[in-house]
């Protein structure tokens, strides 16, 4: 096997990694917060110090001590994805969980690229306009509807969690500065923790869970992303994670005896198509851009 092919093979393998580790994180907790083990509060409480815990022992391994200040805008928004993603898992299903996170993760930052200058073609405001319509299907009225209050906290989860990618794109030290917001939203947790005390429910098993959301599915996840990243394209990171919502709903279906129906068959066909389209043209465009000024990249 020549270089390039284990430089590709070990892209591959880790991107793989990667995106079960984040499909997991919808698991654990539909896993724990489903059957009851914890509540809402304390699985974020306990993911939180996990992952802070896991990714300081992961920067120190690799030798990099230097300090990083509080980005508050950065903690925050990590703090409000953590805090309504456990609080949405009590009502929603792994799969509509994961595409509503995911919908909401992309849209929010397709509309602030819109908003700073990027042109949209036509055929990606179709996509655009799909993939929208694939989420509003998945909430409108009906019977298989997921429940409103998990749909809106799991909507603001994913417009939070598209906030922080944005807020940390620029930084230099992703992992470092990732340990540094779980670790600044530590004090946070407590307080959550403190504040639904009167409604706490732990279990040695639902204790493993968050601490694997945290420590394996998020701290070990993200490290693993950040290490596939160079191996791979702005426009492949983000299409690859269009897997991530269909990895959650089979996972949902073999391991918490989820059932997939129609509505979330089409409402992903819809969603992930349509945002497959407009990563699809951004790429083209960028290449496109490329090929007239190289020095643009």
């Amino acid at each position: 096997m020549t270089s390039s092919e284990k430089t590709v093979l070990r892209a591959v393998i880790l991107t793989a990694t990667a995106m079960i580790a984040f499909a997991a994180n919808s698991l654990l907790c539909r896993m724990a917060l489903g059957r009851d083990l914890i509540d809402a509060a304390s699985f974020t409480s306990i993911r939180i110090i996990a992952g802070a815990v896991t990714l300081g022992m992961i920067v120190l391994i690799r030798g990099n001590r230097k300090k990083i200040a509080a980005n508050w805008a950065g903690v925050a928004a990590l703090f409000c994805y953590m805090v309504c993603f456990s609080f949405a898992y009590l009502s929603l299903s792994a799969g509509t969980g994961a595409l509503l996170l995911f919908g909401a993760v992309q849209l929010t930052m397709f509309v602030i690229a819109i908003r700073h200058g990027e042109r949209f073609s036509l055929l990606s405001w179709t996509g655009l306009f799909a993939a929208f319509s694939g989420l509003v299907y998945l909430v409108s009225p009906g019977v298989t509807a997921p429940d409103p209050l998990g749909a809106v906290l799991m909507a603001i989860a994913g417009v939070a969690w598209g906030a922080y990618s944005l807020i940390g794109r620029n930084s230099e030290q992703p992992l470092t500065a990732t340990m540094s917001n779980f670790l600044y939203s530590v004090p946070f947790a407590v307080a959550l923790s403190a504040l639904f005390m009167a409604k706490a429910e732990i279990s040695a098993t639902g204790v493993l869970l968050a601490s694997a959301s945290g420590a394996l599915a998020s701290g070990l996840g993200y490290a693993v992303w950040y290490a596939a990243l160079p191996g791979l394209t702005a426009g492949r990171a983000a299409t690859v994670q269009l897997s991530v919502p269909v990895i959650a709903a089979l996972g949902g279906v073999v391991l918490l005896s989820e059932q997939i129906n129609l509505r979330l068959v089409v409402a992903s066909g819809l969603t992930i198509g349509g945002i497959w389209i407009v990563l699809a043209q951004r790429s083209r465009t960028v290449a496109a851009r490329s090929e007239r000024d190289p020095g643009a990249s």
